[in-house]
């Protein structure tokens, strides 16, 4: 009779698939995963406590570096929670822009998401191929705010400049240029066997472990709950633009994969209603020279690209506030590595982890 003993296998922290500083021990009999456990921490810096040292202001740019591949909408969600804590109303032409940028970060995100899973993988050109779309983006977010990857835009109150008419122009280019690389991933990666083989049925979740997990984004929406904030609190101009909820069936990789791709094309969608309807008018509200909202409390939430993306504000009436915690989608999602690896092989927790695609530096805080 055959015996086996399990042993332990560290991945990481330095490892090139993990995106970053994370340590992964796998618990492993032969080749077949009994258990994963994240190790977290290795990035850890303090930014909630960083926040509460600095003005509701000066705290802003310490959201870009959360999830510093989505900076935009980070910025966006601590505005509106300091927004809401002090009553300040965002004139209409810049909650469209904000819109506009939180769309097209959405879409820059995703293009990182999908072709670190592809690079992952061993389809290094599908990276390559994401990387080239995602700089028709960085051209928009460098006209607007002189940056290229913390891109810092948004403000307290509104944004930071006008969406010029060249922003206006790429942001047109970039939007018809969508369809054909979307047509280009489908044939290169979609319909590509050896790569649908290395994610179709691998890693599955159903809607009861991810609710049950509280996750949320693209990794709940693959199991077929079609949670979206920007649906169901129609916050900023959401509720005044269509747009659908992809979701998935079986919530495995591939799912994952199906929806970022899917969302892609949803966000283009909102991108050109918002470039439509924008009117004219301010693009930032009467903000205080010194800051300083009411004493209160207050959990405001947005759809970041990775999930729900909230702030929780105390104000103690000073221009600091008394506390922060931020609910970080990338930290929460993390919690399903485990039940997605089990049972799979070695090479299956690479792309479990690519596919719930963390960002590290919104993992540690």
């Amino acid at each position: 009779m055959k015996r086996t003993e399990t042993y332990l296998l560290n991945m990481g922290p330095q490892h090139p698939s993990t995106h970053g500083v994370l340590q992964v021990k796998l618990t492993l009999d032969g080749e077949r995963i009994q258990k994963a456990e994240p190790v977290l921490g290795y990035l850890h810096r303090g930014i909630e406590k960083l926040l509460e040292s600095r003005t509701y202001v000066q705290g802003l740019p310490y959201t870009d570096r959360l999830d510093y591949v989505s900076s935009m909408n980070n910025n966006f969600g601590f505005a509106r929670a300091v927004e809401e804590l002090a009553g300040l109303e965002v004139p209409r032409r810049a909650e469209f822009i904000r819109v506009i940028m939180a769309e097209l970060n959405r879409i820059n995100s995703h293009l990182v998401g999908i072709g670190s899973l592809a690079n992952d993988l061993g389809a290094s050109t599908g990276m390559l191929c994401c990387f080239r779309d995602r700089e028709y983006i960085l051209d928009i977010f460098n006209e607007v705010c002189g940056a290229r990857q913390t891109f810092h835009y948004i403000r307290i109150g509104g944004v930071a400049g006008e969406f010029t008419d060249k922003a206006r122009a790429l942001t047109k280019r970039f939007l018809e240029r969508v369809p054909q690389f979307l047509a280009e991933y489908d044939k290169l990666l979609t319909g590509n066997e050896i790569f649908r083989r290395r994610i179709a049925g691998i890693s599955p979740m159903t809607q009861e472990e991810a609710l049950a997990l509280n996750m949320t984004g693209p990794n709940l929406r693959a199991t077929g709950v079609a949670r979206d904030l920007r649906k169901l609190d129609a916050y900023s101009v959401y509720g005044e633009l269509d747009f659908d909820v992809p979701v998935g069936t079986h919530g495995d990789n591939w799912d994952r994969y199906i929806v970022k791709l899917r969302e892609i094309k949803e966000s283009a969608r909102i991108i050109r209603q918002a470039l439509d309807k924008m009117p004219e008018g301010e693009i930032m509200a009467k903000v205080p020279r010194v800051l300083k909202p009411p004493a209160g409390e207050i959990y405001s939430r947005t759809e970041g690209t990775r999930g729900e993306l909230g702030f929780y504000l105390v104000s103690d009436g000073t221009p600091k506030p008394y506390r922060v915690h931020i609910r970080r989608p990338s930290f929460v999602n993390m919690q399903g590595l485990d039940l997605m690896c089990r049972g799979m092989l070695i090479g299956d927790s690479v792309s479990a982890y690519s596919s719930i695609d963390p960002i590290m530096g919104e993992v540690d805080c």
